[in-house]
């Protein structure tokens, strides 16, 4: 019986040692930092998603703005 309670013990002790590592490295920082793996890197995109989010708000300035299409604050 003893031995299941190790086996589970370095079972546990293994799984949590594997989430040890997450997270980013300090030569790895570069490759986040470019310019390309901004979520809006792309401006025509953002200009489209911008675009869109304000003709179904109907309300002037898209995100910026308070308020709804009813005119409503």
């Amino acid at each position: 019986m003893t031995t299941r309670y190790q086996w589970l013990l370095l079972a546990t002790v293994l799984a949590l040692g594997g989430c040890s590592s997450l997270g980013v490295q300090p030569w790895e920082r570069n490759i986040l930092a470019r310019d390309d793996m901004l979520m809006d890197a792309d401006a025509l995109d953002l200009a489209f998603d911008e675009h869109i989010y304000f003709s179904k708000e109907a309300s002037s300035g898209g995100q910026g703005f308070a308020g709804g299409g009813c005119g409503c604050n």
